[in-house]
């Protein structure tokens, strides 16, 4: 397996994730579309830093995962407080949730 077939599976992922976040209309569903394009992003950074022989892009990855922790937090309280509110979890009820 050579490195730029992973390159192309990251690209596969990341337009997975974005069609997912596109096409459903689930809370729930779009973020995990967001979190498999972030998980894509972590692979893209991963391979390309093995290329280029550097740990550059794997610290950067680290911290991609970090943010990624954080936005699942902020995410899965938004979706909740939507759930409690509206007893769903459509996308189209978050227009709700302005001010």
């Amino acid at each position: 397996m050579t490195l730029m077939f992973l390159v192309y599976v990251a690209l596969g992922l990341f337009a997975i994730g974005a069609l997912t976040v596109l096409l459903h209309r689930s809370a729930v569903i779009a973020l995990m579309g967001v979190e498999i394009m972030l998980n894509s992003c972590n692979l893209a950074l991963v391979v390309l830093s093995q290329i280029n022989h550097n740990l550059d892009g794997q610290v950067m990855a680290f911290f991609v995962m970090v943010v990624a922790a954080a936005e699942v937090v902020v995410g899965l309280a938004l979706i909740v407080s939507l759930f409690r509110s509206r007893r769903t979890t459509s996308v189209d009820d978050f227009k709700l949730l302005n001010g």
